[in-house]
């Protein structure tokens, strides 16, 4: 198929991260992008479009004022709308007024692509995508979960769009965040990391935006901050979720216009950063207790990706083990492997990767013993019988299916309020609803 033969689609949304990473999405897909920044320019790119994906809350000319003036003008033309606000409100009256659907920001890409297939009748058609490109040697993911992490990292890597990272303390965010850089376009630029939950209030500031000789006690020169540092690259917002609430406007000042001065400064600064933010905090929720702003948490929440902890990912745990025990020349024996198969590991990769230096100490010979391990590892087995009793591991399917079920039964078929009750992320749940035939 030709450029020409492709349909066209019109995003439309303030943000140039989101259109770039929509763009990016949709072209992958198949199709040909009309890039909007607002109201306007939407209504003068709809009669080239196919299709609209609209945001609702954009400076000016609202979506919805946008949705009523192309039915009158392109009634036929489908509309798909997007917001991070939810309105009940606001979805009856677009639906009411001719959108084809409404969809809730973070965008779940897959879930879009199937809405625009839908409104253009390509529904159940292949799209031939890029080769998945091999994972960089240090990378274990042998896992399915993992697997589709790394995938939707691979798709946002190469726009610009701002990625927020979610997960437990341990769980390889790290890994996930440097996957991203390296695959960017600013790979060959510098990735700096701030660690927002290991520095006091005074501190952060000046770590983030730098500060001029004199700002403040001890400031004997000036010094450039880690905005300033990344320039051209990416800057990697380690535990954004422990940022003052203080220093939110200001972070979210410089994310929407580049602009920032020094701490003790007068001088108007530029830089040109990729955001990419790490938290295992649940931010919606701090965003319901007035703990992280809600406008910060839109801006630096464009594209999602959860990692899940290793006890949802088990068949990472011996490949991780035995990477983690390369260096020490040891193997790990077949009871040894069903212990540490058996633990939960609530420290997640981290610990796994500690257990394994220790075991490697412990060990006299060049196998690793189920003595070698911590207590707490040696009982994992007899721990996990009581636990489930006469569960077989082979029934674990059939449970979390009728658990996804009866969640979607009792939230009317709403996925997001499902995955709350399941206490998984929504796109996790959209991928277990794919795996299950759902």
């Amino acid at each position: 198929m030709t450029a020409a033969d492709k349909p066209s689609i019109a995003v439309v949304d303030d943000d140039p991260g989101q259109r770039a990473l929509l763009q990016n999405a949709l072209q992958r897909a198949g199709y040909n992008v009309i890039l909007c920044e607002d109201g306007e320019s939407a209504l003068a790119s709809a009669g080239d479009a196919a299709l609209m994906v609209l945001d609702v809350r954009m400076p000016g000319m609202s979506g919805i004022e946008v949705l009523e003036k192309l039915k009158q003008d392109y009634p036929r033309l489908p509309v798909i709308l997007l917001t991070a606000f939810i309105d009940v409100r606001d979805a009856v009256h677009a639906i009411k007024n001719g959108a084809l659907d409404y969809l809730e920001k973070p965008v779940d890409l897959d879930e879009l692509i199937a809405a625009v297939d839908d409104g253009l009748g390509r529904s159940g058609r292949k799209v031939a995508e890029e080769d998945a490109p091999a994972l960089p040697e240090h990378v274990i993911a042998e896992s399915a979960a993992m697997r589709r992490v790394f995938e939707e990292a691979g798709r946002v890597a190469p726009t610009d769009a701002s990625v927020l990272v979610q997960g437990e303390s341990g769980s390889g965010k790290e890994v996930v965040v440097d996957y991203i850089h390296r695959r960017s376009g600013r790979a060959e630029q510098a990735l700096v990391r701030v660690d927002c939950g290991a520095l006091p209030e005074t501190l952060i500031e000046s770590e983030l935006f730098g500060h001029e000789k004199g700002a403040f006690t001890g400031a004997e020169s000036s010094r450039r901050g880690r905005f300033e540092e990344a320039n051209g690259g990416t800057l990697f917002l380690d535990e954004v979720g422990e940022l003052a609430l203080s220093l939110q406007p200001k972070l979210l000042g410089v994310l929407e216009t580049g602009k920032f001065r020094r701490v003790g400064g007068t001088r108007q600064l530029t830089t040109d950063v990729r955001v990419v933010a790490a938290t295992n905090r649940n931010l919606e929720e701090a965003v319901r207790e007035d703990e992280f702003r809600e406008d910060l948490y839109y801006r630096l929440n464009v594209f999602t990706i959860s990692v899940p902890a290793l006890r949802e990912r088990r068949d990472d745990i011996l490949p991780l083990a035995e990477r983690f025990l390369d260096g020490a020349k040891k193997r790990l024996t077949p009871a040894t492997e069903r212990l540490l198969m058996a633990y939960d590991w609530p420290g997640n990769v981290r610990e796994l990767r500690n257990v394994m230096a220790r075991a490697a100490i412990m060990a006299s010979g060049n196998t690793i013993l189920p003595s070698d391990l911590p207590p707490a590892l040696q009982h994992a087995e007899s721990k996990k019988s009581e636990e489930t009793g006469s569960v077989l591991v082979g029934d674990m399917e059939t449970i979390q299916r009728r658990a996804i079920l009866e969640a979607l039964e009792k939230t009317d078929g709403n996925k997001t309020r499902a995955a709350e009750l399941l206490g998984i992320s929504r796109r996790n749940l959209i991928y277990k609803l794919r795996d299950y035939g759902l």
